[in-house]
């Protein structure tokens, strides 16, 4: 059982570290052009597909780890009642994370606030996931509504901010980072999905490389694991560095 406790799937990791390494990627030329350094559209070409491929990636993720987590968890005598309050501690921990980002750029920027941003979401996520953690094609199924109901909300608009968070903001609005629960939910849900398909009771159902000892492998795999830490600190460090070379 300690084995099971420790194990982690290598795989799972270096994926997330490959998200991470392309959201610093997307961000420094983000930042570049934000600041006014100089000018790279991040709205359209290889730049926004760069952009779009990290946060996909890693909202997926969030929902393969949910279901290997459950799985570890599942694995002991703990009470269904402490799974959940593992989650809810949890998603607490990284929506208040997202609040500290909402505060911080409501301070710093004079437009873009970050209310509803990648953190809130994933907080707000892993609560809302822990039903579907051991049902593999419910999730599915409602991991797709939500990415149809996305399409639908895509033009929806009222004249109050109150439904941010669900996918529906006022017109003009604008922000940094918006990852509402409608479509975004769904592509957690899919990673739910994913996760009991290739994981069942926390073993892999498929082969894999023995690549784990690749140093490529061990260094995206780092990244992985710190990806929460990386995600707070990676814009002022990039904001940081920019300056710095601006001034020489």
């Amino acid at each position: 059982m300690d084995k099971i406790q420790n194990k982690r799937f290598f795989e799972v990791d270096a994926f997330r570290g490959i998200a991470i390494f392309l959201m610093v990627f997307y961000h420094f030329f983000f930042d570049l052009n934000f600041l006014g350094i100089h000018e790279f559209n991040t709205h359209s070409g290889i730049l926004l597909i760069i952009g779009r491929t990290a946060a996909i990636l890693f909202i997926f993720l969030v929902g393969v780890s949910l279901t290997l987590s459950y799985s570890r968890i599942s694995s002991t005598a703990v009470s269904t009642q402490d799974k959940f309050l593992h989650n809810l501690k949890r998603g607490a921990g990284i929506f208040a994370w997202g609040l500290v980002i909402t505060v911080v750029t409501a301070i710093a920027l004079e437009r873009g606030t970050i209310y509803f941003g990648i953190l809130h979401l994933i907080g707000v996520s892993i609560v809302l996931a822990y039903p579907f953690l051991k049902y593999r094609n419910f999730s599915l199924i409602a991991g797709i509504l939500f990415l149809f109901a996305g399409v639908i909300m895509e033009s929806a608009y009222a004249d109050f901010p109150w439904l941010l968070w669900l996918g529906i903001k006022p017109l003009g609005f604008y922000t940094l980072d918006y990852f509402p629960l409608i479509p975004w939910f769904g592509v957690v849900l899919m990673g739910v999905f994913t996760g009991n398909s290739l994981y069942p009771e926390y073993q892999r159902g498929f082969r894999m490389c023995n690549c784990e000892g690749n140093a490529v492998v061990r260094l995206l795999g780092y990244l992985g694991k710190k990806s929460l830490l990386i995600y707070l600190v990676h814009q002022p460090v990039i904001v940081g560095v920019l300056f710095l070379f601006a001034s020489i």
